[in-house]
Order: structure tokens, then sequence, then C-alpha cells
């Protein structure tokens, strides 16, 4: 073969992708089932992606749980048996701690808050999370977090009480309960179900469309009406396998999984109004404590996020930011028309 020729191929192939060090397939796990809104979208930003990308870049999904717990999913995805998953925030706490900054409890009251605030912070996790070795797509809100029972929840004394469930490899909920006075009891999300059937656990918190989509709702009697925090959760992938592809189709992957994900934080504001609704039509009890009760809780809550500050989870001046953010907001005036 003459030089030319060699030249020419050679230019074919890393012009169409397969030369080595262009060509991927992201295997990502995750919690959600398939069929639902979270897999659609993914799918969908994925297909777009391999149209797009001429088939360099697929992505292949285990959805469901079928990978193990979101543990087990950074474990594999640290040996190189996944490059990604979609995960709540708190998954991933142990490699950037400050990535939790909005789940301080009781932080938010309405969502309005909550836009105000991520307008200026969101990129702060991102960074935060890329620094710690992911590459991740936006954020996707997943609405506040309700407390939900299988005996009612009024005050705080009543949830010392209780056998409250947390994420298994989530320190900062776990301060953040004990900062309430509550043992909490440990535990993979995909067992939530299960533990709850067998009553090793009688109380969780989640959102509204999370504790239908998961099933946990089949399980519980009653939610405390007290946005108790504010839920996200991100598509991580490994930044060593992500910069591994061509920087143009690190641009196609990015420009399709961000639009993905932002759809999934819309989709899931629309559908926390309904599935409030499909709860209640259940049957399942809402509770809203009085002021006085409420002001307890939001006291308890503020203690809370200040234990967080000082066992060095939360920097201070991120915190601080949240706090001015908020501050600031209500200077202006602002409504709150998306209270919940």
């Amino acid at each position: 073969m003459t030089f030319i020729k060699q030249f020419t191929l050679v230019s074919l192939l890393v012009l169409s992708g397969f030369a080595t060090g262009y060509a991927a397939t992201f295997k990502i796990a995750t919690i959600s089932p398939e069929g639902s809104m979270w897999m659609e979208q993914m799918r969908q930003g994925a297909r777009e992606v391999a149209t797009e990308t001429q088939n360099r870049v697929k992505f292949k999904f285990y959805p469901g749980g079928v990978m193990g717990n979101d543990k087990a999913v950074l474990r594999k995805i640290r040996i190189g048996q996944l490059q990604g998953g979609a995960v709540v925030a708190g998954s991933l706490s142990a490699y950037f701690p400050a990535n939790q900054i909005y789940s301080q409890p009781m932080k938010f009251t309405n969502l309005d808050e909550v836009d105000y605030v991520r307008k200026h912070m969101d990129s702060f996790i991102v960074d935060g999370l890329n620094k710690a070795g992911f590459v991740t797509f936006g954020i996707a809100g997943g609405g506040f977090a309700y407390i939900m029972s299988k005996e009612p929840i009024r005050t705080v004394q009543d949830l010392q009480r209780r056998k409250v469930w947390i994420p298994d490899n989530d320190k900062l909920s776990q301060d953040a309960v004990a900062a309430f006075g509550v043992a909490p009891i440990p535990l993979p999300i995909a067992d939530v179900r299960t533990s709850l059937q067998s009553g090793l656990i009688d109380t969780v918190a989640t959102s509204p469309v999370g504790a239908i989509v998961l099933q946990w709702h089949t399980q519980i009697k009653y939610v405390t009406n007290i946005p108790l925090l504010y839920l996200h959760a991100v598509l991580a992938i490994d930044k060593k396998k992500f910069l591994a592809i061509s920087p143009q189709d690190q641009e196609i992957v990015t420009r399709h999984m961000t639009h993905a994900f932002n759809q999934i934080g819309l989709q899931n504001r629309q559908d926390d109004g309904k599935a409030i609704a499909a709860l209640k039509k259940q049957g399942i009890e809402f509770i809203t404590p009085e002021e006085s009760v409420r002001e307890e809780w939001r006291k308890t809550a503020g203690e809370a996020s200040q234990k967080m500050v000082e066992s060095g989870t939360l920097p201070q001046d991120v915190a601080d930011q949240l706090d001015s953010l908020l501050e600031e907001f209500h200077a202006k005036g602002s409504t709150g028309t998306h209270d919940q």
C-alpha cells in the first residue's frame, strides 16, 4: 500500500470516529424503572447522540436497580464495569459532600426560592463534581421531599419515636436526621420497599413522584405536609472515560443529555402535583402541623444545618452564600407562587 493510500485510510478512520479513543459505549445504571419518564427522556437523549455521532457514541442503560444500589454502581464505575450512573445527589456525597448544599432540611419553603438560588449555585455543584472526577449534564430537580410514614407525625417528638430510613451512603442525611434527635436506619434505596413491608422501617422522606415511581406509597398512610428538603439528581459519567471521546462528540453528548435532564426536571415539577393528588386519592392523609409546631420544626432544622457546617460537611462560605441569596430573594418581595 502506498503512503498516500495509507494516509487516506487513516484519515477516513479518524473522521469516521473509528480510531482508537473516539468510539465509546457508556454503560449507565440507575434505580429508575423501565418505562418511567426518567428512562424515556434518557433513552431519547441517547438516541439523538447515537444519530448525530453516527453511532460513535452509544449508551447502554441498566434500569430498575439491576446493577445494585448507588453504592454498588459507584464501585462498578471505579473498576470500569460501568461508565456512569443516574443517581440522587446524596450518592455522590463521598466524593463531593457540598453537592448536597440544597438538601439542608427546611432551607426552602417554596419552589420560587429554589429557582432563584439554583440560577446562582448549580454551577458550583457541577464544577465540584467535575473536580471529583465526574462529568455531569446539569441538575434535574426532583421537587421537595416530605416525611411519609405509617403512623402520623406532627411534631419533632413524633419523628423521634419512628424507625426512620436514610440512604446508606449519605452522611449528610445521617447528620441532618441525627440533629432531629433520630437514630436513623441506613439502607440501600432498593431495599426500602421491602423494609417498609417487613416493619424494619416505618418512615421515609421522598418526593410524591418518587414515592409512586418506587412503589413506596403502597406502604405508607401519612404525609407530614412540610417541605423537608429539596431533591436533585444527576447523570454522572466517569470523567476519564468521557474525555476519551473526541471533543466534537463530547459537545454532542453534553448538548443532548443536558437537554434530557432539563426535560426531566420540568416534567418532575409538572408530575409532582399529579402525584400529590394520586396519594390523596389512595387515602393517604396529609397532616399540616399548626404554625407553632412548624416553628419548632424550623428551629430544629436550622440547628441541623449549622451542625453540617460545623462538621465540615458543608463549607461555611457556601452555606453563607445560599443564605445570602435567600435574603436577597425575599428582599425583592417575591410572592412564592410555586408553593406546594
